[in-house]
């Protein structure tokens, strides 16, 4: 049941105080293709959480960044470059109210 113990840092504390979700469309899903892009994307620190979902769009991902120009340099450089990307989607973390707590046990 238990999964693991680890330090609960806090990103701003270490210079990553700026939070994005992001929302990915993939062009083609194939069993090949999604696994390219999930493995690049559970080797990128920056993505700190990434799900596949049902339907559209196809991912969402939790990317922290120092700031702006960092993620927007991450953006261009790591998120477009994914492969079979069709459309990314970002929104930005105005204020974190619930976070890693677990399950209701």
């Amino acid at each position: 049941m238990i999964r693991g113990y680890r330090a609960d840092i806090d990103p701003a504390a270490v210079g990553l105080g700026f939070e994005a979700i992001v929302f990915v469309t993939l062009r083609q899903v194939e069993r090949t293709i999604m696994a390219e892009f999930e493995d690049r994307v559970t080797a990128s620190p920056n993505i700190v959480e990434a799900q596949r979902l049902f339907g559209s769009p196809d991912y969402l991902l939790k990317v922290i960044a120092a700031d702006l120009p960092a993620y927007q340099r991450f953006y261009d450089d790591e998120l477009a470059a994914l492969p079979a990307v069709e459309r990314l989607t970002s929104t930005l973390v105005m204020k974190n109210l619930k976070t890693n707590i677990g399950p209701p046990v």
